[in-house]
């Protein structure tokens, strides 16, 4: 299996009142159809006690839930080079792909813990990093989640340094998994993109068995609402 040299550490998340506030200046409570003071209140909240996992919030990724705030609503919030974010045109069922194997929080918000791009993996397909993040017991993120991401930390999408979300998957009519799993990178503006949309954060797709040297497995330790 292909080996990926070590990347520098990324910085801490932002506080999750700072978190709270970006989501809020984006829109993101209106798309969800919640006040602003309860995203603010959650965060506090959150900091204050316990969120059920013996964990004060700190360092934790502030996510809202995506029946609230699907990755199609969520995606062109994202800004690289002043260019905002897009979906690939050849991805119009993006929402369909829902969580696979994992129970997020029934709640409208929720703290996703021990965020991690997955470097190491990069140039692994999804068939062979899903059990190596079970074994290691991590839970690769969700597509909202990974946008989530991206939107309070902007470093987390880099060059040769992106990540696939497949904790989201798409079943099938027939009861099969779609071979499309989700990813987030950057655009090089050629085909379809559209040169004006290059350097901008891009959702699109990659199949199940395939690698990618500039594309690692995003995951978290945990979820609590």
């Amino acid at each position: 299996m292909p080996v990926t040299p070590p990347t520098a550490p990324l910085p801490p998340l932002p506080s999750l009142a700072a978190q709270a506030e970006r989501l809020i200046e984006l829109g993101v409570h209106e798309i969800a159809g919640v006040s602003a003071d309860a995203l603010r209140t959650f965060a506090a909240e959150a900091v204050e006690g316990d969120d059920g996992g013996g964990n004060d919030g700190a360092g934790a990724l502030l996510a809202v839930h995506p029946d609230r705030a699907p990755a199609s609503a969520l995606a062109p919030l994202l800004r690289r080079a002043d260019k905002p974010g897009f979906v690939v045109v050849d991805m119009p069922d993006v929402d369909d792909f829902a969580p696979s194997g994992i129970e997020l929080p029934d709640a409208p918000f929720y703290l996703v813990t021990g965020v991690d791009r997955g470097d190491r993996m990069s140039n692994w397909s999804p068939d062979e990093a899903l059990p190596a993040l079970t074994g290691e017991k991590r839970s690769p993120l969700v597509l909202t989640e990974g946008i989530h991401w991206v939107l309070q930390q902007p470093a987390a999408l880099e060059r040769s340094l992106c990540f696939m979300t497949i904790g989201s998957r798409l079943r099938k009519a027939n009861g099969a998994m779609d071979a499309r799993t989700p990813a987030i990178w950057i655009s090089n503006g050629t085909g379809r993109d559209g040169r004006e949309r290059r350097d901008a954060p891009k959702v699109g797709w990659c199949w199940w068995g395939n690698r990618h040297t500039w594309l690692g497995f995003a995951s978290a330790t945990g979820r609590a609402g």
